[in-house]
């Protein structure tokens, strides 16, 4: 039976985590527990990593965020004596279903962008205490901070060492974060990502690999000077108490998942699932004072949640739905009020934690290489955040005019002051002016129409919506397209997808996802990284690969 990854979990769960909070500065401790693998098989050792690693610190990543607000700078270190990290563990690697290594390297990726946007985004700022060995996936935990402390002594470095030893390409952004972050220069970066042995003390900082070098004897008392300077440096507002992130209430059965706020409907037979998002049943709470009462209870931040849960649950663990299907229900009024709250309270602290939150989770759903599609039925609620998921997905279909026996209120779209710069995507422009590239004189014309709720005739007219359909065509045209996705090879749909998502100009972000989607994940599948006698079934037997040289 396929164990259920779980991406559910709490600070008294935690096996490979360890944080102390003093005031405005968090040390974050990496201490990962060897016998404590996500699946047999394999030992963490040298504080290497899986995904269940990976899950423990998006939580503290998140918790920091939601339940610690007065942390100004995190400190991120190793708990254990000459190494800080080893990277990704091989013999995981070596033994994963390539859709696992995938999926793994894709929430890797968007762990380490959440907490490199934490400064710009909530004002935490992160700084990497780097002593001994810095591997692999080790260095581009450090290379996702904002700060690179490194101790200049014989056993600690840095490095970027898989393709001299295991044939493969660093895939959590390592390459791309040091040509365009840290900007090392071109033929020093070739050399730093040839070597096995790493680079060491002033070098290391001569090359840009690292922000400051320390002797090993005073490096502890520069790492808390450093971390309290910057804190005392810190315009975020002081905050003296945050909210708890209380469990998520969820029920699973054989073929649906039940949340508070969202339910998923798993059709297996036909490839699919579906994602109903269910509206606020009251109106906005009367300010942020009772959205911080109600905490994790609060609507807006309660939904995000469930759906962030359910998009990685189906990611990894129904790999064979290829299609996930968006619907809603409920008043789209009470949408427009729950965040017009948050947005004209974009100062609070917790108002802006929530909406940068949504902004993650639409960014994973983006990210996310299913076919995608929404259904704006009677009845739907599609506006402000979830009038994203309609520019989030690959088509969407309206109902036209009323239907047969159908009482409930008119299909509708509404647009909010949020849909124009709140939650911006991976290329940095809303998905608005990633739908409308071509005519950005169209967005001007739809700012007119924020507030107004906007029937199917309306928003195929704005170009919000693919197609509308009234009740004769309705039922067969969204047959005919839902049968028509499964018939179609997933590995062509995902490559089609993928490069129609993204459109407009190229980030740093864009960049590593790009290449992880068409480097790593095709790399990840060559027998000379993972043949029998590839790099990775023969790492630590002491002989090398055995490589096909033909280069394609």
């Amino acid at each position: 039976m396929t164990k259920i990854i779980n991406f559910q979990t709490d600070p008294s769960a935690y096996r490979h985590w360890k944080v102390e909070y003093e005031g405005a500065v968090a040390n974050l401790y990496m201490d990962v527990d060897e016998t404590a693998g996500l699946f047999e098989g394999y030992e963490l050792k040298l504080n290497s990593y899986d995904l269940g690693v990976d899950i423990e610190l998006a939580d503290v990543v998140q918790r920091m965020r939601f339940e610690h607000p007065e942390v100004k700078v995190v400190v991120l270190q190793s708990a254990k004596d000459k190494v800080f990290c080893a990277g990704a563990n091989i013999r995981m690697l070596g033994g994963a279903a390539h859709s696992h290594k995938v999926n793994f390297c894709k929430f890797t990726n968007e762990t380490r962008n959440t907490y490199e946007a934490a400064l710009a985004d909530s004002g935490q700022n992160y700084i990497c205490a780097v002593k001994g060995a810095c591997a692999g996936g080790g260095y581009e935990l450090a290379l996702a901070c904002n700060y690179i402390m490194l101790t200049d002594d014989s056993t600690s470095s840095v490095s970027l060492p898989e393709v001299p030893l295991l044939a493969v390409l660093p895939g959590t952004g390592g390459l791309t974060r040091v040509t365009d972050k840290r900007k090392v220069r071109r033929d020093r970066a070739d050399v730093f990502c040839s070597i096995e042995e790493g680079v060491k003390g002033k070098r290391a900082k001569d090359w840009r690999l690292v922000d400051e070098v320390v002797a090993n004897s005073k490096f502890d008392d520069a790492v808390v000077a450093r971390a309290r300077e910057m804190a005392a440096r810190s315009d975020k507002a002081d905050v003296s108490n945050g909210i708890k992130l209380t469990p998520i209430s969820r029920y699973f059965a054989e073929d649906a998942i039940t949340y508070s706020t969202v339910e998923v409907t798993l059709n297996r037979a036909e490839k699919r699932a579906t994602i109903v998002i269910k509206g606020p049943e009251e109106g906005a709470p009367a300010d942020m004072d009772a959205v911080t009462a109600e905490g994790a209870g609060a609507w807006v931040l309660r939904c995000a949640r469930e759906l962030d849960d359910a998009i990685l649950h189906l990611r990894n663990n129904e790999k064979e739905l290829g299609l996930i299907e968006f619907q809603t229900q409920g008043d789209p009024e009470r949408v427009v009020a729950h965040e017009a709250l948050l947005l004209a309270n974009k100062d609070h602290w917790l108002a802006n934690e929530i909406l940068q939150y949504w902004k993650r989770v639409l960014k994973r759903i983006d990210m996310t290489s299913r076919s995608l599609v929404a259904i704006v039925e009677h009845g739907s609620c599609f506006a402000g955040p979830l009038a994203e998921l309609l520019w989030s997905v690959d088509r969407s279909y309206m109902m036209l005019e009323e239907f047969e026996g159908n009482n409930r209120p008119l299909a509708t779209v509404t647009l909010t002051a949020g849909n124009f710069g709140t939650y911006k995507m991976g290329n940095d422009l809303t998905r608005l002016e990633t739908r409308f590239l071509g005519t950005p004189e169209d967005i001007g014309t739809l700012e007119g129409l924020k507030g107004q709720p906007l029937e199917a005739d309306k928003a195929d007219e704005a170009g919000l919506v693919t197609y509308v359909y009234d009740d004769i065509d309705w039922e067969d045209e969204v047959r005919l397209f839902m049968e028509e996705r499964a018939s179609f090879s997933p590995d062509a749909m995902t490559g089609m997808e993928a490069n129609l998502r993204f459109a407009g100009p190229e980030t740093m972000e864009t960049r590593i996802f790009g290449r992880l989607t068409a480097w790593q994940n095709w790399i990840f599948q060559r027998p000379n990284a993972v043949g029998k006698d590839g790099a990775l079934q023969r790492y630590g037997t002491g002989v090398r690969g055995d490589y096909n040289m033909e280069r394609v």
